[in-house]
């Protein structure tokens, strides 16, 4: 489990495909600090740490093709910068939301407005299960925020500048794809009364 609470940014040093799987090396300081089979957030997508060079500050994770056509990483190229999470430990602080790691589906940046010492994102998704509400949660690229503007298909949220600079939202520009995953207990709770009315239609 995850809380949205980026520890450090990578970047993407090498692509390798094999089959239908995708191997990613990654360079960072982190690196030294990885296990073998240690599960961490990319983009808010949960990979598996399958070999690590420490001394080269690189490690690799393996994306299968259901993850890659999922989420953004069918985007990542040789210098992506991508934001890292390790999972909870149980004794530590809950900062953000729960987060799982499971990507739901991809949004498009439409454009990026510039504040008075901050900056507001708009995203557009397809509206399939999920959606969001005002003033709730939802994570996007691995960051845990919250929900500015909510309308099917459309939200946004605001960013301060620490987050901008020590997140890849620095990157994100008009037309730029991002990971979400949506508010799990919106999900169950959307999923409860799904059934509810089934059952009432029955």
């Amino acid at each position: 489990m995850f809380t949205g609470i980026i520890e450090r940014t990578a970047k993407v040093a090498d692509i390798v495909r094999e089959g239908s799987n995708f191997h990613f090396w990654l360079e960072s300081p982190i690196a030294k600090a990885l296990k073998i089979d240690q599960s961490m957030a990319h983009d808010g997508v949960c990979l598996t740490v399958v070999k690590i060079e420490p001394e080269r500050d690189r490690y690799m994770v393996t994306a299968m093709e259901e993850t890659m056509q999922r989420s953004n990483l069918r985007t990542w190229q040789v210098g992506t910068e991508v934001n890292l999470e390790r999972s909870m430990p149980m004794d530590g602080r809950f900062d953000g939301h729960i987060v799982q790691g499971h990507v739901d589906q991809t949004a498009v940046c439409e454009k990026v407005e510039t504040l008075d010492g901050s900056w507001r994102f708009f995203f557009k998704y397809e509206v399939k299960e999920h959606f969001t509400v005002e003033k709730g949660s939802v994570c996007i690229n691995g960051v845990s925020l919250t929900v500015v503007d909510s309308k099917p298909g459309l939200l946004s949220v605001a960013i301060i500048p620490y987050t901008y600079e020590f997140t890849n939202f620095h990157q994100i520009k008009a037309g730029s794809i991002v990971n979400l995953e949506f508010d799990i207990l919106g999900k169950y709770i959307t999923r409860l009364f799904e059934q509810y009315r089934q059952q009432l239609g029955a």
